[in-house]
């Protein structure tokens, strides 16, 4: 790889580093193609290539709440996108489902369709491994049957994450110690108030056995929440995730979509239903992330690479990047997380 020189004002030589690629756990869309729309398979090819652009060599599709039709069948197409490629094999290990598992209740809920939210179900999550590679999925362990069937679910080989939630805080100890090892986008999908103390968040938060996902879009969590929930979760216990849409990737502007209507989508990645202040999913990328985390909170460029490339890697269970003998997926980063080259499987992407 070429060496890349930024010289600052007072005449040091600031090198990039040498980072492994990063992985995005938490992928429904991009660049205009979704997981969960018409062409489950099609989104799969063209997104594996528009991330690894950007330095995002590894990627999980997530497939969110719907029927189980249509779930088997989206978990179906990326297994078959794998088959169909070595790129995509390699960059995609498994399918995440977030859903159908959740709390029906408002702002808990998020925008998952209320008509297909339903209790844990163990055996449906068998029938969707028996359809294709299913890694993580993320439930509300909110039933009195809810432990039983983490534990189930984990027996599967399946990694569980807790989200979409208003279990109590027993209920979230119960589900860890059932196997339960995951918070999803934590801080995001719960009610919009809650008590002061205790609570679901601080429950996980407490959680050693939990690694926690944090969307670092600069819009579902603001800076001094994210700090300390980095803080609070220590090393090795934390990762930043997208939550990309269909329209991460995308110019600004008014765009129409199958959830949520007419949204509009800022310059600086805040995606709104149009009048009004309310998110409609996230739009900024992995990449987006690093360098938010490294301009808004105390995160070391070395500490933030943990939180995109090293931890999410581990859960993803891929080989570490940059072992001996395994495919060199390598990026050159700048100081403030810039991403100025890309090889992913030893190759240069343009």
């Amino acid at each position: 790889m070429r060496e890349v020189e930024r010289r600052p004002a007072d005449g040091s030589v600031e090198l990039p580093l040498l980072a492994p690629g990063m992985v995005d756990l938490q992928v429904n869309g991009f660049a205009g193609h979704d997981v969960n729309g018409d062409d489950p398979r099609g989104a799969v090819h063209e997104i594996t290539a528009a991330l690894a652009r950007i330095g995002v060599t590894s990627w999980v599709p997530t497939v969110i709440t719907a029927p189980e039709e249509r779930i088997v069948a989206a978990v179906r197409a990326v297994a078959t996108a794998r088959e169909e490629s070595p790129e995509v094999a390699a960059a995609v290990p498994f399918v995440h489902v977030e859903g159908p598992f959740l709390s029906v209740q408002d702002g808990a809920r998020g925008v998952h369709d209320p008509a297909h939210v339903r209790d844990l179900d163990a055996d449906e999550v068998a029938r969707w491994c028996a359809a294709g590679p299913v890694g993580i999925v993320t439930v509300s362990p909110h039933t009195p049957d809810a432990a039983a069937h983490v534990a189930r679910v984990v027996a599967l080989g399946v990694q569980v994450a807790i989200g979409h939630t208003h279990a109590t805080p027993a209920q979230v100890r119960d589900a860890v110690r059932a196997g339960a090892n995951l918070s999803t986008h934590l801080g995001n999908g719960v009610a919009t108030t809650l008590p002061r103390h205790p609570n679901v968040l601080w429950a996980q938060l407490a959680e050693d056995a939990l690694t926690c996902g944090l969307i670092a879009d600069g819009h579902h969590l603001p800076a001094d929440t994210l700090q300390a929930m980095l803080r609070a979760k220590g090393p090795g216990r934390a990762f930043l995730v997208s939550d990309a849409t269909a329209l991460a990737g995308l110019p600004p502007g008014r765009y129409a979509t199958p959830v949520g209507g007419e949204v509009e989508l800022t310059a600086e990645g805040r995606l709104s239903p149009v009048g009004s202040d309310l998110l409609a999913g996230a739009a900024r990328s992995l990449a987006d992330g690093l360098r938010h985390v490294l301009a808004e909170t105390s995160t070391t460029l070395a500490e933030a690479v943990d939180l995109v490339s090293f931890v999410p890697a581990r859960i993803a269970r891929l080989a570490l990047p940059l072992a001996i003998g395994s495919p060199a997926d390598l990026l050159l980063l700048g100081p403030d997380g810039s991403v100025h080259e890309v090889r992913r499987g030893g190759r240069l992407i343009p």
